[in-house]
């Protein structure tokens, strides 16, 4: 049980900061401030961890701060929380942190952890500037990604250093005026596998190690949970605290499972691996000479040659073996999953072969690294001209030969025909040529990993989100995230009125089953429903029945439509917040990653129109492969998995609508099935407790 000095310690601190905001306590808050004290300062606790669904509106921020912070400090631990986006991070410490500060009588040093990628790397930065005379950097992935012209990024990276030298810029991406692009900013950044730390000749201005000098000292790291995920495949510790010296609090933890499996998950990308290869060897046989003359052993170069020449042939010999996957004749886009994760025996082989290939290319590249390491300490005139470049490009070499082990080792060790699946999905794709062809692997579940790299180390964590509970239980997450039964698992209702939506499923002719019938069916009713209407949010699955929608409504509503990826998530929001503040109608038509993050309070938002029950894609290879798995134990996944995930994600859109305790409005199914089929019956007796008007049976 928590020591009645910590208890005092959280309920002072609550008080003072409630009465100093006037902020009128809540029954939700003080529940979830209950929980997670109790859980992370009972030092008898099996497991410190709590999952806390907090519904929209309970102040989980508050909570978990004014919970964990003072057991924190009694523990001696520090408190790592993470987040989603880079604007919750921003709202945690530049808003939420100092009020919690200044108010509540805690005393907190925080600080702000993003990973290498969001810095600019002056290494690059030179090399880019320097022109064609400066050894090439080899980039990780060469052609997986659009790569700018060099005319025309160079005026941007020449204002950056520009920038840099006059102190008008600390090197965040984030905060260069007016934003970068994506492609812009890979050329000129940097990541853990290319970095070469403090050995870098401008460590002493970058960017990336000058934000992580408040780390040591800070009692509070705000970072997101790919960062996080990140440090804990290198071990962990290396990025962030120690996990076993640190309180994690995961804020929108219902993302978590998904960004592990992004995080975990084994990729080979033809085009890339094929020219990484032949740039590689390109570098090292024009270096070769050099580092023999710098004292380098002479027999190392040609040795690492030679392993690449034949890597080269292996390569395209694999790739072509799983082109010849695809269907005859199939030219476009094409995907193709390997049923039970099984791989026929002859990629089966070709997949052995490569593993060795590049284990061998792995220990020899490392044995280089080390030489040229020596070499950089070496005497100035025994030095060669780029010494930094080598070691750059050698260090990718090596992180690429670890990620092709690791591959190549999930398809080598497959199961065989007949065998059951391995909890292992394994798919292949292409984008229309065989140099777009990728070969993917990936974990079913990311429980077990969680489980290792963080659950049975950390020394407490808090997961917390609006929707964790799917069909009103915890099983779905807990599968998903790997949690033990063991932790304390509680949901607290949202402080909000339910009641003040009324939720509507009109009468249908169609059903979403028949694609064609239903978009028209939305066509001709989507106008009416919404022509009283200023803010809309109109949700949608599928983006072609999106599109199609949209091309025949566009002549008759008399709202502004506003699409998501036509322009940036920001610039969309804005402009639709600045249509309704004028008076005029607006309609926000949005995919899947629209049914969460989007916070249109007030009169932003006074309809949320849902085109279907958000059944997942049938077609996603971890799904589908996780599906075979359940039916291979007499499972049904379609309840057991898609049900849930559907009622999860038909939570998070309703809650589109409520943002504050006044909001009020209308949410609208366009789906019939929520009455007439007997899953459907399911999810609808789990929403909540709104107004509902119900015509869809009829």
């Amino acid at each position: 049980m928590i020591e009645e000095m910590l208890q005092d310690n959280i309920r002072t601190a609550y008080q003072h900061l409630t009465d100093a905001l006037e902020l009128k306590p809540r029954w939700g808050q003080r529940q979830m401030i209950a929980e997670v004290a109790n859980a992370l300062g009972d030092p008898e606790a099996e497991t410190p961890i709590a999952v806390v669904e907090a519904g929209t509106g309970t102040g989980k921020t508050i909570a978990y701060l004014v919970a964990t912070l003072p057991i924190a400090r009694a523990r001696g631990k520090r408190v790592v929380v993470a987040s989603a986006t880079v604007a919750l991070q921003e709202q945690l410490l530049l808003r939420d942190l100092p009020d919690l500060m200044r108010h509540s009588g805690l005393e907190f040093q925080a600080a702000l952890a993003k990973g290498r990628g969001r810095y600019v790397c002056l290494l690059k930065l030179d090399h880019q500037l320097s022109g064609s005379d400066s050894e090439p950097l080899i980039p990780l992935y060469p052609d997986e990604f659009a790569t700018p012209d060099y005319q025309e990024i160079s005026p941007i990276l020449e204002d950056m250093l520009a920038a840099l030298t006059a102190g008008r810029w600390d090197g965040d991406f984030d905060n260069w005026p007016g934003g970068l692009e994506a492609a812009t900013k890979r050329v000129v950044s940097t990541d853990q596998n290319q970095c070469t730390g403090r050995r870098c000749p401008h460590v002493g201005q970058c960017a990336f190690f000058k934000a992580r000098e408040g780390l040591e000292e800070a009692d509070i790291v705000i970072t997101n949970h790919d960062l996080v995920l990140s440090d804990l495949r290198l071990g962990g510790g290396v990025i962030l605290p120690d996990p076993e010296d640190s309180l994690y609090i995961f804020d929108e933890g219902h993302q978590l499972p998904a960004k592990c499996l992004n995080h975990f998950a084994l990729r080979f990308h033809a085009g890339s691996t094929l020219q990484g290869l032949r740039d590689s060897d390109r570098w090292i046989c024009q270096s070769a000479s050099e580092w023999e003359r710098a004292g380098l052993d002479g027999r190392l170069s040609p040795l690492i040659s030679s392993l690449l020449e034949d890597l080269l042939q292996r390569t395209e010999e694999v790739t072509q073996l799983l082109w010849d996957q695809f269907p005859e004749g199939v030219l476009e886009r094409a995907e193709h999953r390997f049923e039970y994760g099984r791989i026929p025996e002859t990629l089966a082989d070709y997949s052995a072969a490569l593993v060795e290939q590049w284990r061998q290319l792995h220990r020899e590249a490392s044995r280089l690294e080390a030489g040229l390491e020596n070499r950089r300490d070496s005497p100035p005139d025994a030095a060669p001209q780029d010494a930094d470049a080598d070691l750059v490009n050698v260090q990718g070499l090596v992180a690429r030969a670890e990620q092709q082990v690791a591959l190549w080792g999930a398809f080598s060790d497959a199961p065989r025909e007949g065998q059951t699946g391995d909890g292992w999905a394994r798919w292949i794709r292409h984008r229309g040529s065989l140099l777009s062809l990728e070969c993917q692997a990936s974990p079913i579940l990311p429980g077990e990993l969680l489980r290792e790299a963080l659950w049975e180390r950390v020394a407490g964590a808090v997961i917390t989100s609006a929707t964790l509970t799917a069909l009103g239980t915890f099983d779905r997450f807990q599968e998903r995230s790997g949690v033990p039964d063991s932790a304390r698992w509680k949901k607290v209702t949202s402080p909000f009125d339910p009641s003040r939506a009324i939720f509507c499923v009109p009468a249908m002719k169609s059903d979403p089953g028949q694609v064609d019938a239903h978009t028209d069916e939305l066509i001709q009713c989507i106008p009416n429903l919404i022509q009283h209407d200023l803010g809309v949010l109109l949700l949608f699955t599928s983006r072609r029945q999106m599109e199609s929608i949209l091309e025949g409504i566009k002549a008759v509503i008399p709202h502004e439509a506003l699409v998501q990826d036509y322009m940036s998530k920001s610039r969309l929001l804005e402009q639709h917040r600045g249509n309704i503040d004028a008076g005029m109608p607006s309609a926000i038509f949005g995919l899947a990653s629209f049914f969460e993050g989007i916070d249109l309070p007030g009169a932003y938002c006074r309809h949320v129109v849902i085109a279907k029950l958000p059944f997942a894609v049938p077609d996603d290879p971890i799904a589908a492969s996780h599906s075979e798995l359940l039916q291979a134990q007499g499972r049904d996944p379609f309840m057991e998995i898609s049900v849930p995930d559907a009622a999860q994600k038909l939570v998070q859109a309703s809650g589109r609508l409520q943002r504050t305790e006044e909001d009020e409005g209308r949410i609208t199914l366009l789906d019939r099935r929520l009455l007439t089929r007997r899953y459907g019956r399911t999810i609808l007796e789990t929403l909540p407790a709104f107004t509902f008007e119900l015509e869809g049976s009829g």
